[in-house]
């Protein structure tokens, strides 16, 4: 006999949470379970339900970008949790450029215009703000006379939410400018903050906030700061309003030598911000810590984290060890720091070993270990080209449309 409609929208609320192609595969199952439960077009962006929180864009690496003729108008993706790999059909990437991701959710930069968009790549959906040319206006005579697009382009993090009526609020985390940016949907331009962020390391985008460090002074205490989403501001000649950025808050402070690392990362792991501590010259030695201990002052590194590997570039990545065989549970997966290969540093035991083909000297092999494009992703400018960071090599740069997307 049929399932109740009321029971199958039950059932699709927990295939949901725990991934939406899961929810779509049962959506497609017949019509009447189709018609019991609610369709993610026209929601991906609006119901965080819908967002594809553990899916990234697999780069297919030989210089072959999003949009590139031979990928027919598909893009790969990856989930990072399971390993499971599709092909989705997104034409538009032949005009467009991605700057970030986050949630599954792709910011990207319509070339002509530089307009920033936010597209979900399995339902479609996508809203449009204000274009990235419009910051020009906030940045001072100085900045301007030493201006080039990689200051606004280099996209060290993005967050964004969604109001009751429909309205997009979005900050980025602008790495070489130092600053922060926010619109919404409604607005014409983007306002940069007034208060500067640190260019030392990369800030993380976790639960709709900005996370960020800091060190007052060389070799001072590490600070965390937390930063809101934007909030509604003054409205400007045009009569839209743009948002208004709050300053950053303080939510945590470790003295100096505690982590004993001189270099930091924030990553997100199963819903809890982690703070690694790593050397970057002389040393693999690598510690993790929860951000929950930090703030209530216990300093203590931890040798488990859940089965998953941290992988780290310029942003980090956390990657269930079933996606393949060669991925370690419970370590960080980084370039050795002198010899650069891929290798996994096991936090239990400390012990470090090289991870796949890593060691091979010369070009990048074809073909290459899967853990080769997953730890691509960490890149954000190899990763969006179609390269493979592959024993430190040199970024490559766009072979189409320089001229619109020059320093992303």
């Amino acid at each position: 006999s049929p399932l109740p409609a009321d029971l199958v929208c039950l059932i699709g609320w927990r295939a949901l949470a725990g991934d939406l192609r899961d929810y779509v595969r049962l959506r497609a199952v017949c019509r009447e379970w189709r018609s019991a439960t609610v369709c993610p077009r026209g929601r991906g962006l609006h119901d965080p339900r819908f967002h594809p929180r553990r899916w990234m864009m697999l780069p297919e690496g030989h210089g072959i970008h999003p949009g590139h003729r031979k990928l027919g108008g598909y893009i790969r993706f990856i989930n990072l949790s399971t390993g499971a790999i599709v092909r989705v059909r997104l034409p538009l990437f032949s005009s467009h450029c991605i700057l970030d991701s986050v949630d599954g959710i792709l910011l990207l930069q319509r070339d002509e215009d530089t307009v920033i968009r936010l597209l979900h790549p399995f339902t479609g959906d996508i809203v449009d703000l204000p274009p990235l040319a419009t910051l020009l206006t906030g940045l001072t005579p100085i900045q301007m006379k030493m201006f080039s697009w990689n200051v606004l382009r280099t996209v060290g993090a993005t967050a964004f939410t969604v109001s009751a009526d429909g309205v997009v609020t979005a900050m980025i985390g602008l790495f070489k400018l130092g600053r922060v940016a926010c619109a919404t949907t409604m607005d014409q331009q983007w306002r940069l903050s007034t208060w500067s962020i640190s260019n030392g390391w990369r800030p993380l985008s976790f639960q709709g906030k900005m996370y960020t460090l800091h060190t007052p002074t060389n070799g001072s205490e590490l600070q965390i700061f937390q930063i809101e989403l934007p909030g509604p501001g003054e409205k400007e000649d045009f009569d839209r309003i743009l948002c208004y950025l709050p300053a950053p808050k303080l939510i945590a402070t470790c003295l100096a030598g505690k982590p004993r690392r001189p270099f930091y990362y924030l990553a997100e792991c199963d819903s809890e911000i982690l703070v690694i501590g790593r050397c970057l010259t002389d040393s693999l030695h690598v510690e993790v810590y929860r951000l929950s201990d930090i703030i209530q002052d216990r300093i203590v590194p931890v040798t488990s984290i859940g089965g998953n590997a941290l992988f780290i570039e310029e942003r980090v990545l956390s990657v269930s060890s079933r996606v393949h065989p060669t991925i370690v549970g419970d370590s960080v997966v980084h370039l050795h720091c002198k010899e650069f290969y891929l290798g996994h540093y096991q936090l239990a035991t400390g012990t470090w070993l090289p991870t796949a083909d890593g060691c091979a000297r010369g070009g990048v092999p074809s073909p290459c270990s899967l853990i080769y494009h997953i730890f691509t992703c960490c890149c954000r400018p190899t990763w969006n080209k179609g390269g493979l960071l592959y024993q430190g090599n040199v970024q490559p740069s766009w072979r189409v449309k320089r001229k619109w997307r020059e320093g992303a």
